[in-house]
């Protein structure tokens, strides 16, 4: 899709006056984080405007770009992010600009109002899309060519959509995934989304694509997960422990996170193996065994299936001078 494996990705970011900060920090923040994560440029961003000046936030921050929009013969993805009074930078020019660089982007994605800007230039004909949801009526009215449904983001081919700042970050974390693997996704998730539950417990972290918890007995999984990545429990001691059978147990991941308890368990482990790996000087046969893995072999086949990169090339990597 966006990420070719072991490649650096680029992207460019179109914004238009009026967009909120927290629409802007959705798109980009993921992808900083994933760099952060990884320690390499996984992902690049030029930000642009329509004009080349600075974009003035909702909140009366301006952010700098790069320069102006240019519908140049460019392939790299570009995210057109809008928030309010987009029908101001919806001139014929900006139209015809949007609709001559679809001729070669490879991906166009509209954040939040942004789709309206996708719609007036036809670049979502034919195509399944979403909006906010206090924009829906008046935007399946507008357009009956686009078949726009009530989603958090919507992937149609070369097109996606998302429906306001925390669809973006869903979206953000379903483009990292399907690139560079449901570890990542999940670590950059961890990173800075959290939700509470209803009982006031420790805070939950949510995994990708999936927005929050709301059955107590997948947090309560997810949390034995976590406390647990040393000595794995069995699908059914897992299942169990949590009131629920294993077959139930494994409906509940996929419908929520889109993978199995194993995938999620396994991610679990092998990411904070990595973080041992980077930020200890612990033997990977004593790594092996903090994380749950019966043998340092085992535990190497998992890292490098996971991270591309063997533990010894990861900590040399991130380890070595500049």
């Amino acid at each position: 899709m966006l990420d070719p494996a072991d490649q650096i990705t680029d992207l460019d970011i179109l914004a238009f006056p009026e967009t909120t900060m927290i629409l802007l920090s959705a798109v980009i923040e993921p992808i900083r984080a994933a760099n952060r994560i990884a320690g390499r440029t996984l992902y690049r961003w030029r930000l642009l405007s329509p004009d080349g000046r600075p974009v003035e936030t909702t909140a009366g921050i301006c952010i700098p770009v790069s320069g102006a929009f240019q519908p140049e013969r460019d392939s790299k993805p570009l995210f057109v992010v809008a928030s309010y009074n987009w029908q101001r930078s919806a001139t014929p020019a900006i139209k015809m600009a949007l609709s001559r660089t679809a001729r070669h982007r490879d991906v166009i994605v509209g954040v939040e109002s942004g789709a309206w800007l996708m719609a007036e230039a036809s670049l979502l004909d034919d195509h399944k899309a979403t909006v906010h949801w206090e924009d829906f009526d008046d935007f399946t009215a507008r357009y009956p060519e686009i078949g726009t449904v009530k989603e958090r983001y919507v992937i149609d081919r070369k097109r996606m959509t998302s429906a306001g700042a925390v669809p973006t970050l869903d979206l953000m974390l379903e483009i990292i995934r399907r690139g560079h693997g449901y570890s990542m996704a999940l670590e950059v998730a961890r990173s800075f989304i959290y939700e509470r539950d209803g009982g006031g417990r420790d805070l939950l972290p949510s995994p990708p694509t999936a927005p929050g918890i709301i059955d107590r007995r997948m947090s309560e999984a997810v949390r034995l997960m976590e406390e647990t990545v040393d000595q794995p429990l069995s699908l059914e001691k897992l299942a169990r422990k949590s009131g629920l059978s294993a077959r139930h147990l494994q409906s509940l991941f996929n419908q929520s996170f889109g993978v199995t308890p194993h995938v999620h368990y396994l991610a679990l482990r092998l990411n904070a193996a990595r973080r041992k790996v980077i930020e200890t000087p612990a033997s990977f046969a004593e790594i092996a065994t903090a994380t749950g893995f019966n043998s340092a072999s085992a535990f190497s086949r998992s890292y490098r299936l996971q991270f591309r990169e063997s533990p010894s090339e990861t900590r040399k990597r991130l380890r070595s001078p500049g």
